[in-house]
């Protein structure tokens, strides 16, 4: 199992209500195959540094989470086939800094 940084940017036309259940649907693949998630943080409606699909904001959610490297693959490509997700940006957050902050 391996530590996640998920941020997803969602198109502004959606509900900002309706976002943290959607995307919770989809982290369900991440809680079967035995991983977890560990931190769920909506930052809301942001301005984009440049348009996505002609459209200037979107709704930035970045959710933490532990799974095996299939299943990061699996999450990231069911979010890339809904039409309401602009982006998908799945990233490992750095050891270094892990094994450092334990070192202290």
């Amino acid at each position: 199992m391996r530590a996640y940084e998920l941020m997803v940017l969602v198109d502004p036309e959606v509900d900002e209500r309706t976002v943290e259940p959607t995307l919770q649907k989809y982290l369900e693949v991440v809680t079967k195959d035995g991983g977890s998630v560990d931190k769920f943080d909506l930052w809301g409606r942001r301005r984009l540094s440049y348009e996505i699909q002609k459209k200037a904001e979107a709704i930035y959610a970045v959710i933490n989470f532990t799974s095996s490297p299939e299943t990061s693959k699996e999450l990231d490509r069911l979010l890339g086939l809904n039409e309401t997700i602009l982006r998908t940006k799945i990233t490992r957050p750095e050891e270094q800094k892990i094994s450092a902050e334990t070192a202290e």
